[in-house]
């Protein structure tokens, strides 16, 4: 992909942010932070425009609660249209963690992973989605 150069003009402040931005995320200089910053800003908006985006549904919970596995399958079954696939690990004798993979409208995804993570027992969740082109 070809590289177009341009120059931008900051105040110091924010400058010396994007510094510290690039430097404790381990960017290599501010071009690939702010290139960063900017493919986020684009995903973002995707999601708000509910285009099809895919990402990926993260939980930790612990198995032996009530319910959740069946819960969790049962709500999994709802929503086959925009699962692509799931895995599961035994992170110990008790906490799981599970990742489900998904594409379809990022509204539709929100909505399976606001009832995913609402389950009771669902120590940790997180939906990540990214634009699927």
């Amino acid at each position: 992909m070809a590289v177009t150069r341009f120059s931008v003009s900051l105040e110091k402040e924010l400058l010396e942010e994007l510094d510290s931005f690039a430097e404790s995320n381990g960017f290599a200089n501010r071009s690939q932070a702010l290139r960063h910053l900017i493919e986020k800003n684009i995903v973002e908006e995707k999601w708000q425009c509910n285009n099809v985006v895919a990402g990926a549904i993260v939980m930790i919970y612990d198995h032996h609660k009530k319910d959740i596995d069946s819960k969790s399958n049962d709500i999994q079954h709802d929503y086959f249209d925009v699962i692509l696939s799931s895995q599961h690990y035994h992170l110990s004798h008790e906490i799981c963690l599970e990742i489900i993979a998904v594409r379809g409208q990022a509204s539709r995804l929100t909505e399976l992973s606001d009832k995913l993570i609402g389950i009771k027992g669902i120590k940790h969740g997180k939906l990540v989605m990214s634009k699927s082109t």
